[in-house]
């Protein structure tokens, strides 16, 4: 009798998720659990890492999962604590063989699992969170090419688009006779921060089903630096951040999509910002825990900054009118235009002289599409600290407030609230 955990961790589907599949392929029984890491509530410059608009989208993204399991015969046990000391004592008590799991490429990610097979526990990880199959590409990657136009280069040289998705398990195993006893009564799920963005499979595919059907793919490129609403941009980093749906099944409904309309300038665009996220997964495995670094992967030392002016920043109350209308749009929603991140992330940097690690950890708490690939990619980027040879991206302010928000819609919008 072969019992199995799976533990979910970023990823909130039963829909092409292989390492879901295959736990449902090798178990007699089968225990699927979610942990709150105990870390998320860790106060890191003065806030819990994982900030409401997190909990919000999370917890509905749960209890969209516990309710797709329960379709099935199955259920969601969610348990709180630290998470190795969890699934250990899980682990005796369900007499179970192995723990199954997605592979997260993130320090703390790894070490988790280290900690769990040093103390015997057999654990199956399985990479799954990218578009492209790290196998598939045209070099190893701890020779990828460290700037994005050398990678992108060399995959549309090989032609290469899209792993293909796999289908959701059809009969997924009963549960073990031995059942958590401690696990954690589901919140009442709150309000949506973000009108727009409401956690679980089901609402992911729902929102990836009408952006197609409005053809909104077509007036990706022109609209995507906009500030202002829903369809400028897809809006789909929410749902992929926690795994709801993957970059797979967004790739191949796009390609569907060309094949159906035709392929322009705007399809084009979010295969490449799809692209743009495997990059910053892929640099993972070159480059791993160096990419943590204060100075990243330069000699530059931090400058330490003063707390009053972090305050400042993240409340959005620098004196700058198009950073503050941004910081108080990320306080207020958990969300944040991608061009306004670059904003505001550059003018902490380099008009306030702030600790890029600060800026990273404050978008950390509040986004509700944080991942930690792309937030320290991004971070790392705009700082200079990561493996763009130009060393920095500084913004000018008054040149993006002209370019973006001429007619100071933006700032009344946001600072009027």
């Amino acid at each position: 009798m072969c019992t199995l955990i799976y533990w979910f961790r970023n990823d909130l589907r039963l829909a092409d998720n292989p390492a879901f599949a295959q736990a449902c392929l090798n178990a007699d029984s089968l225990l699927p659990v979610y942990i709150h890491d105990s870390k998320e509530q860790d106060m890191v410059y003065g806030f819990e890492r994982q900030g409401l608009h997190r909990k919000t989208f999370l917890r509905a993204s749960l209890n969209d999962l516990k309710a797709q399991l329960q379709a099935q015969g199955s259920d969601l046990f969610e348990l709180a604590g630290k998470s190795t000391e969890v699934l250990l004592q899980l682990v005796k008590d369900a007499a179970a063989t192995a723990i199954y799991c997605e592979q997260i490429e993130a320090p703390e990610e790894i070490e988790q699992v280290r900690i769990l097979q040093e103390q015997g526990v057999e654990v199956q990880e399985f990479w799954q969170s990218s578009m492209l199959e790290p196998q598939d590409l045209p070099f190893a990657l701890e020779k990828m090419p460290d700037v994005f136009t050398g990678f992108r280069r060399e995959v549309e040289r090989a032609q290469l688009k899209f792993a293909q998705p796999i289908n959701t398990p059809k009969n997924i195993p009963l549960l073990p006779g031995s059942l958590p006893q401690r696990s954690v009564a589901p919140s009442r799920t709150q309000s949506a921060s973000h009108p727009y963005f409401v956690g679980g499979a089901s609402h992911a595919q729902a929102h990836l089903k009408q952006y197609l059907e409005r053809r909104l793919p077509d007036s990706y490129k022109e609209t995507r630096n906009q500030l202002i609403g829903m369809d400028y941009s897809s809006k789909f980093s929410a749902w992929l951040a926690l795994g709801c749906i993957s970059a797979r099944e967004i790739a191949a409904q796009l390609s569907d999509y060309e094949n159906r309309y035709g392929a322009n300038d705007g399809t084009y665009w979010l295969w490449f910002e799809l692209l743009w996220r495997d990059y910053f997964r892929f640099i993972h495995f070159k480059y791993g825990q160096n990419l943590y670094r204060a100075s990243g992967l330069t000699g530059l030392a931090v400058k330490p900054s003063s707390q009053a002016s972090f305050e400042q920043w993240r409340f959005g109350n620098t004196g700058s009118e198009l950073v503050d209308a941004g910081m108080r749009e990320l306080y207020q929603s958990g969300y944040l235009s991608n061009r306004m991140r670059q904003i505001v992330a550059s003018y902490w940097i380099y008009d306030m002289q702030g600790d890029w690690r600060a800026g990273a950890a404050w978008f950390e708490s509040q986004l509700i599409d944080y991942d930690v690939y792309s937030n320290q990619g991004n971070w790392l980027y705009i700082a200079g600290r990561g493996t763009d040879p130009r060393g920095g991206r500084p913004f000018n302010v008054a040149k993006q407030t002209q370019d973006h928000d001429p007619k100071e819609i933006y700032r009344k919008l946001w600072l009027s609230s």
